[in-house]
């Protein structure tokens, strides 16, 4: 099933295989918006996340992914500090920003939250 454009539903489950797979609206349009930016895919490493699954990959107890309100992401040829300070750029007062090394994490929690570094 085809959420927008450029992302399918599927890409978004649990990669436990539970078949969660509950994602914000809201978030697809950041992430078509990034697409859209970039002019190349974007892929989803991370979507939503049963709890037993976010606990076995050392997520959070209340993470976003929990709520499908996240994803992980990289984007083709392009490093996600790229990614990063695109997206603090985009959304200077909100969201979660996290940087790692080999992906980006967004999320649309209510207030602004930033951690990481992939200098």
């Amino acid at each position: 099933m085809n959420l927008s454009q450029h992302f399918k539903l599927s890409e978004f489950a649990c990669k436990c295989g539970c078949g969660r797979d509950d994602i914000n609206p809201k978030l697809i349009d950041v992430l078509e918006d990034v697409r859209i930016h970039f002019n190349t895919p974007v892929y989803i490493n991370s979507g939503c996340r049963c709890p037993q699954h976010n606990q076995s990959v050392g997520g959070t107890r209340h993470s976003q992914h929990i709520l499908g309100n996240a994803a992980d992401i990289s984007v083709k040829r392009v490093n996600p500090k790229s990614v990063a300070d695109y997206l603090e750029t985009k959304y200077p007062d909100k969201f979660g920003i996290g940087r790692y090394k080999t992906f980006t994490h967004i999320d649309l929690r209510a207030i602004k939250a930033r951690w990481g570094s992939n200098e």
